[in-house]
């Protein structure tokens, strides 16, 4: 089973780069400079921030839909990150040494299976999810924190 990894749009979140501090605090959202090279996952890249990278730590609406399975949480996005990231077959760096919740989805937005990943175990775990054919997307959330980490769904295409 093939499957890709894609971190989300920047283009949301480029407006909030340029608003000052207690505009962003307005509409809950905080302006983070990063104090070390992990800890701070990017959604867009799907990479950890660097220390000093700038970033953005707001709400996010990650399973935007009218089901009880509706989901936000905060999630950070770098200034630097202009390009959603996409991982075919692989799994981006935010994943690694992460324990994941995996969460597979049905068409009609209903929880169907899950999984917890600990670190090694993602690749394996997502494949068994997507290999039930109820199943049409993962979300990734990371275990500890619980925050959204990335949308999975099957690739059809050759694997890259």
């Amino acid at each position: 089973m093939t499957y890709s990894i894609t971190g989300l749009s920047p283009e949301p979140f480029v407006p909030l780069f340029a608003l000052d501090d207690a505009a962003l605090a307005a509409r809950g959202a905080a302006r983070v400079i990063a104090a070390a090279d992990r800890g701070f996952p990017c959604r867009v890249s799907l990479q950890d921030a660097r220390a000093g990278d700038e970033l953005i730590l707001l709400h996010h609406t990650s399973h935007d839909v009218e089901t009880p399975y509706r989901s936000a949480y905060a999630i950070y996005v770098r200034a630097a990150a202009t390009q959603p990231a996409r991982y075919v077959d692989a799994l981006p760096p935010v994943f690694a040494g992460r324990p994941l919740g995996l969460r597979g989805f049905g068409a009609d937005a209903m929880l169907k299976d899950a999984r917890l990943a600990l670190p090694g175990e993602a690749d394996a775990a997502i494949r068994e999810l997507l290999a039930d054919p109820q199943i049409a997307y993962i979300d990734a959330h990371n275990a500890a924190h619980g925050c959204f980490a990335a949308r999975i769904e099957r690739h059809e295409g050759l694997a890259s």
